[in-house]
């Protein structure tokens, strides 16, 4: 019985209670709460649900809690069930039921810990979205793994995720990038406020390889080649080592395509028709403070062109019109004023401001041996994602980025993820799952094969304990989806991994010497094979392989 059978069952019976009670029904929550108590002689799993309901019925909490603590003890697959505290019912499930999950883990197996309560959300998740004019730097490598693993963990509860890429090649960023190119191929330093790094002048060499007679061209036209030709060459590069790194885009929509397409200027005017747009000193203002704005923003500047906000208008829009219903956004550390004016924006174009979600990711920094690490032998100025898998790989990378919440600054320690010990975490699980393969290389060597048919021989606190935590897989990633919290999935694994540790050193799951295989050893195999089925959905869900050997 998972945690959601339980709270299933836990519910139903509640109605009954209060209907026989003679009391409103109703008022019954649709879901009730169900927790793992911190200490397991306060049972399997804890309920809130007479706290929750008392006040509302007008029946004293505690009491309600006796009347369900009884009902919940003649429940199917309860064992028992007694009052704590306030009015907490604790509920000891019996073997039989506890070990269902074994079963439903196994004849799941790699879909276990799916769901469908996201179906019917169309979801455009957009994250990376580095300019062209360098390699992806610490931030945009935090946003690739968290990025690519968020998408993974919402389609794994049934949402049609489309994971995008914005391309901004329009601007005066990629005007410097050009005018670097240029100054790097003509033997000239790097212009003022310009881009510098080996990888500057790798890029200007191939584009001199490409396009032979550029350095000849007028001015104009050569500082055109070095645009048009370096940002294409720059993001080859960058999709590149994002598909080294796991991360892979369906879309790709570039910034110029708003203006050249004429969305643009579509969408001015639909803000100008519907007030939403006015006139003040030359330029025309978004009423972004009618819609919870700090203030307004300029949308068309006095001097005729658009301002950046102007592009992301559209973009959104464009977004809607391909049928996205919800619009999540991963942002670095310094735009939060994003979160507003994007909901204003949806506002002013007629949308509900609850279609457009935006997560900002904070900061990393790098340490080794102690000291922080800032500088990149590639790029010059930033340590970037190159950098960061060299020094680690691509497991080590991923996993150390996705396991903390985007709302906190991170130090990834880059000693520690080189160390084969069970102080480092990717390196904790993933042991654990190759410690399991092992084990079924031995039982297939011995001839012991799993069984289901003696799971109620799984009566050992150990046992007990791995059994509830990995039924708990289902719940955490539901959560995860919910809540945008992919690094939920990797605190999970490595409780999983520590609790299947635990109960390996209590154990024995094979039969030793001279002793003949058991029920107990098929039984304890099969909740091996389950442990070792949700690590590897779980390590999927964040990108990260599952090796069967270490």
């Amino acid at each position: 019985m998972t945690p959601a059978d339980l709270a299933a069952l836990l519910r139903a019976v509640t109605l009954t209670v209060v209907r026989d009670r003679g009391l409103d029904e109703n008022l019954v929550p649709d879901s009730i709460v169900v927790e793992r108590p911190r200490h397991a002689d306060h049972g399997d799993y804890s309920t809130n649900v007479a706290l929750q309901l008392g006040k509302r019925l007008g029946v004293a909490p505690r009491e309600l809690a006796g009347w369900l603590a009884e009902a919940f003890a003649g429940a199917e697959g309860i064992a028992k069930s007694e009052i704590a505290g306030p009015g907490f019912v604790n509920i000891w499930l019996g073997a039989a039921a506890q070990n269902t999950v074994v079963k439903t883990v196994l004849e799941q197996g790699e879909s276990y810990g799916r769901g469908k309560e996201l179906a019917g959300s169309i979801i455009n998740l957009e994250f990376v979205s580095a300019n062209p004019t360098g390699p992806i730097h610490l931030g945009g490598t935090r946003w690739a793994a968290v990025g690519d693993a968020l998408g993974r963990v919402l389609a794994a509860r049934g949402a049609d995720v489309t994971r995008e890429y914005y391309f901004n090649d329009h601007g005066a960023q990629i005007d410097r990038f050009a005018r670097s190119l240029e100054a790097a191929a003509l033997g000239n330093p790097t212009p003022e406020d310009g881009y510098a790094g080996d990888y500057i002048g790798d890029i200007a060499a191939q584009v001199v390889a490409k396009v032979p007679d550029v350095l000849s061209q007028p001015e104009a036209d050569r500082v055109e080649t070095f645009r048009a030709v370096g940002v294409d060459l720059m993001f080859d590069h960058i999709k590149k080592s994002l598909h080294d790194f796991g991360t892979d885009f369906d879309v790709y929509t570039h910034e110029d395509k708003m203006f050249a397409t004429g969305l643009v200027d579509e969408c001015i005017e639909q803000l100008k028709g519907n007030g939403n747009l006015y006139e003040n000193d030359g330029a025309w203002w978004l009423k972004s403070t009618d819609f919870g704005d700090d203030k307004d923003r300029v949308v068309i500047k006095s001097d005729g062109n658009a301002a950046y906000i102007a592009g992301d208008i559209a973009y959104y829009r464009d977004k809607r019109n391909r049928g996205f219903n919800l619009c999540i956004y991963m942002l670095g550390a310094d735009h939060h004023g994003y979160i507003s004016r994007l909901k204003a924006a949806a506002a002013a174009l007629g949308d509900d401001p609850a279609t457009v979600e935006v997560l900002i990711g904070q900061m990393v920094n790098l340490v080794k041996d102690g000291k922080p690490v800032r500088m990149s032998k590639r790029a010059g100025t930033v340590i970037t994602l190159d950098d960061l898998v060299d020094a680690v790989g691509v497991d080590g990378a991923r996993y150390s980025l996705i396991r903390s919440s985007v709302d906190v600054n991170i130090d990834i320690d880059l000693d520690l993820l080189t160390k084969q010990s069970n102080d480092n975490p990717v390196y904790y699980v993933q042991y654990a799952h190759a410690r399991m393969s092992a084990l079924a290389r031995n039982a297939a060597d011995l001839g012991v094969v799993s069984s289901l048919d003696h799971l109620d021989l799984l009566d050992d606190p150990a046992e007990g304990e791995l059994i509830r935590t990995i039924g708990d897989f289902d719940e955490v990633v539901a959560t995860a989806a919910t809540l945008r919290e992919p690094h939920r999935v990797c605190r999970y694994l490595e409780v999983l991994a520590g609790t299947y540790h635990r109960f390996y050193a209590k154990c024995r799951v094979l039969p030793q010497g001279d002793e003949e295989v058991a029920d107990i050893h098929r039984a304890r195999l099969a909740l091996c094979e389950a442990t070792r089925q949700v690590l590897a959905n779980g390590l999927g869900l964040v990108g990260v392989s599952a090796p069967e050997q270490m």
